[in-house]
């Protein structure tokens, strides 16, 4: 990792990490160990140890006693985070509603909903890549809205809910329901129908988290039944 300009070597380790938890480079259950993660981004020890004081510090890794890991969220903590998304998207429609001389910028929502309207023709593939694409439309929509520290903020929820997405791919069905609901809110953001947005975009996000919150229990529910069976 050559150095840019300015930016330290921890700055850029850090940002390398958080875009690798992001797009699910790095497993929840993969330990964050200084020599293996200094090889893989070509740097010493040094910027590494810092960069994951920085991580643990913001909530995105989490100590345990053999090492660093990324931080997984309780099924409580879960549900919270798919609220404050919630908060945060609502919010940026709010903001554009209650003032009229506020609009959303055209070119990102028109950008987002082409690559939308083509995958409902043709179904992306249900990997890593579609949850990063997923994340980065709503991230996009919210920025949209002309208030780049909510974007960020959201990001941030997307980074924490990450490791619980990244392990539950979405199958076919939902997939296709997934690019019919972007689309549908695309569409209703370009005309200006705010007050058919909001219901269509807080009905997607609640599918959403009820969806993994489901699974994660079943999950749950499945790993304390295999606990208690012997081999």
């Amino acid at each position: 990792m050559a150095r840019q300009g300015r930016i330290s070597l921890g700055e850029q380790v850090y940002r390398a990490l958080r875009r690798d938890l992001a797009a699910g480079e790095l497993t929840p259950t993969e330990r964050l160990a200084e020599e293996p993660l200094a090889r893989a981004y070509g740097v010493s020890r040094t910027p590494v140890r810092e960069a994951l004081a920085r991580l643990v510090a913001d909530g995105t890794v989490e100590r345990h006693p053999d090492g660093l890991y990324p931080r997984r969220p309780t099924l409580e903590e879960l549900d919270e985070l798919f609220e404050l998304r919630i908060i945060l998207e609502m919010q940026g429609i709010q903001r554009v509603h209650a003032e009229p001389e506020r609009r959303y910028h055209r070119a990102v929502l028109e950008q987002q909903l082409e690559i939308w309207q083509r995958w409902r023709r043709d179904l992306p593939a249900p990997d890593a890549a579609l949850i990063t694409a997923d994340e980065q439309f709503h991230t996009a929509v919210l920025g949209a809205a002309g208030n780049s520290a909510l974007a960020t903020a959201l990001d941030d929820v997307h980074l924490r809910i990450r490791p619980i997405r990244g392990l539950d791919p979405p199958s076919e069905v939902r997939v296709a329901a997934m690019t019919a609901a972007h689309v549908q809110l695309l569409q209703h953001l370009l005309a200006g129908d705010l007050d058919l947005a909001r219901p269509a975009l807080l009905a997607h996000i609640s599918h959403s988290r009820a969806h993994i919150l489901a699974r994660a229990r079943e999950a749950r529910s499945l790993t304390r039944l295999g606990q208690a069976l012997r081999d």
